[in-house]
């Protein structure tokens, strides 16, 4: 299978996760679907270590994981209680607005000065954010900006996308004093670790919930790990922008599952304005 393949595959089970888990909170607070989402994830990818083997850790690995994953453990909360909050169709095609927030974070953390393509692909993402809103309630130019900051679930995911443009610096960190599929297990498990105290302070009768409706925690937890494990192997075979950049189109397959399996509406300015938010990613990506 080529490069191409694995990555749309990405793409593909990065959606279907946030399908699955959106199904789980019907029954399940945010606070278990997300815990069990990355502690499934981890350990289906526990094989691979077989084939690839344990890294040698850097000295910046630690560091990395603690304040990543710190920060990613209040990210994919947020993330969980956005999908329950907002459409799912409404709600995925918003993560593409870290790089976006990139451009402000880059240059402070890593002294990364932007480009002319970043700016494209800026311009874009802001199109393609304002079209995604066309059909929202709020009138006048700028009603359907305002009204992502109405929304607490799409607040949410702004909030999410920013601090996804912080911790992937970090991703850069442990996976360089690592390997990809070590820090995604490590992370994925950190991740899992870190949301276990707020099951236990704001979780009712966590373990009846996960007996009946584990097979749907499951799936979640299954779809995210082969989508990242399709990542990785994408990677191995030609640079990782390329790959990122085709992973965006789960924003696309959001929208698609978002009409078909919810019902959602005002499908058509979803789908044109997170095509246009995918293409800016593109540009910024590899432009």
């Amino acid at each position: 299978m080529t490069w191409l393949g694995l990555a749309i595959l990405t793409a593909f089970f990065e959606s279907l996760k946030d399908v699955f888990s959106k199904k789980s909170l019907n029954f399940l607070d945010e606070y278990v679907v997300a815990c069990a989402g990355m502690a499934i994830a981890a350990i289906s990818l526990l094989p691979v270590l077989a084939f690839v083997g344990i890294p040698t850790l850097g000295p910046n690995f630690w560091m990395a994981l603690a304040i990543g994953g710190s920060l990613n453990v209040v990210a994919y909360t947020l993330y969980v209680k956005a999908i329950r909050l907002a459409d799912l169709s409404l709600m995925s095609p918003l993560s593409t607005l870290t790089p976006l927030f990139l451009l402000i974070t880059s240059p402070l953390i890593v002294q990364e000065v932007p480009t002319v393509w970043d700016a494209v692909g800026v311009f874009l993402i802001v199109i393609g954010s304002y079209v995604l809103n066309l059909n929202a309630s709020a009138s006048g130019f700028f009603g359907p900006l305002r009204s992502i900051f109405r929304n607490k679930g799409t607040r949410m995911m702004v909030v999410v996308a920013f601090i996804w443009s912080i911790t992937s610096t970090f991703d850069k960190v442990g996976v360089l004093n690592s390997s990809p599929i070590f820090w995604a297990i490590v992370l994925f498990g950190f991740i899992a670790l870190g949301i276990l105290p707020l099951i236990i302070l704001k979780s009712k009768n966590p373990i009846q919930g996960i007996r009946s409706h584990w097979r749907l925690l499951l799936a979640a937890g299954l779809a995210n790990g082969i989508g990242v494990g399709c990542q990785m192997m994408a990677v191995g075979m030609v640079a990782v922008t390329q790959v990122i950049a085709v992973k965006r189109m789960s924003g696309l397959i959001s929208v698609g599952f978002g009409y078909f399996v919810f019902g959602e509406k005002g499908i058509r300015e979803r789908l044109l304005g997170a095509g246009i938010m995918v293409m800016g990613v593109v540009v910024m990506t590899i432009g």
